[in-house]
């Protein structure tokens, strides 16, 4: 449930024994922690509390800190960062130098009507393609405010290809078949104002 968290997704709910969390992520909200978490009923988690035990795996004191932090604005911050995909994914799917947009809060996504009745929001990522012969890092380039990092949860908004990131070592034939072109650029959108984000990305797209 990294990329809902709790505010958007209730797991439990729909009868999951388990909710898993990178808690690194939108949980902590700052980019600097590396946590998780598992979360499910008590007998079924105490028979998993043993490998725990002799594994490792607890977090350090600061980090248990900073995560509850974290944790007191994740309310405000996935409400604008909800608020904030939505308004650049309606931006990008209204440019003409973008081929597609993939954000499940679009009327036009294939799984729009079954998000609406899953999520209470529609989370901070999504993905586009630019049009053909517009080159995806000539772009990232030009863009001011997003930081090109391929992590997410932030405040603030980060941008990646992820052809040359977290899907580089997979063959470019079996990246096409799985919808990982060349021009698929992933962001993840923080909590600056919407219209900054999108005057940054108008005039990127604009100067390419």
């Amino acid at each position: 449930n990294t990329f809902a968290t709790p505010l958007n997704f209730r797991p439990l709910d729909h009868g999951y024994d388990f909710c898993l969390h990178s808690a690194t992520k939108y949980l902590n909200g700052h980019s600097d922690i590396v946590a998780g978490a598992v979360i499910g009923k008590k007998p079924l988690v105490e028979k998993s509390l043993h490998r725990l035990n002799h594994l490792g795996g607890s977090l350090d004191p600061h980090a248990c800190f900073l995560l509850h932090r974290g944790l007191k604005t994740l309310s405000l911050r996935m409400e604008r960062q909800n608020l904030n995909a939505l308004r650049l994914a309606t931006f990008l799917n209204s440019h003409s130098s973008v081929h597609k947009v993939n954000y499940p809060g679009l009327p036009d996504h294939p799984d729009h009507q079954r998000a609406k009745t899953l999520f209470n929001g529609f989370g901070g990522v999504l993905s586009f393609e630019l049009a053909a012969a517009l080159s995806a890092q000539s772009l990232l380039q030009r863009l001011q405010l997003p930081v090109s990092a391929p992590s997410l949860g932030g405040v603030e908004t980060l941008v990646t290809l992820p052809s040359t990131s977290s899907h580089s070592g997979i063959p470019r034939e079996e990246r096409l078949q799985m919808g990982i072109s060349d021009s698929l650029i992933r962001v993840a959108v923080g909590i600056e104002h919407p219209d900054d984000l999108i005057e940054d990305f108008q005039q990127a797209l604009g100067n390419l």
